[in-house]
């Protein structure tokens, strides 16, 4: 069972997948970063001065010691914004990476040798057509 499990984790899918996971996380921490302190507040200028992290449906307000019971959707719209900006980031870079691989050239299979008897065959058919 080690063995198998030592097979597995040294193939170069699994280790390919590890960096892919690592360099993803570090990616989405970039582009969050990017949405939240960039994006996000250029477009609460552009609409007016809006601040999305405070955007929030009341549903009971703080009482005391209570908190309040809020739906934050301003933190839902930069989440859907990170999103689409990571899901278009990830299809460039695919599509950079599939025009850059190079493409394996097709081989051309010949036509299968037909047997001795399929060539007798033939020359017998031939043969017969000639005749008549």
């Amino acid at each position: 069972m080690l063995k198998e499990f030592k097979e597995f984790a040294v193939k170069g899918n699994v280790i390919d997948l590890a960096v892919a996971v690592i360099i993803g996380g570090a990616f989405g921490k970039i582009v969050t970063s990017l949405v939240n302190e960039i994006i996000m507040p250029l477009f609460g200028v552009i609409l007016g001065g809006i601040n999305f992290t405070n955007l929030k449906y009341v549903i009971t307000p703080a009482v005391g010691d209570t908190p309040e019971a809020a739906i934050l959707y301003g933190a839902f719209i930069q989440s859907v914004v990170d999103f689409i900006i990571i899901a278009f980031s990830i299809f460039l870079f695919v599509k950079f990476l599939s025009s850059m691989k190079r493409k394996e050239p097709e081989l051309t299979t010949a036509p299968p040798v037909p047997s001795q008897e399929v060539v007798l065959l033939e020359e017998i058919r031939d043969l017969l057509k000639s005749q008549q």
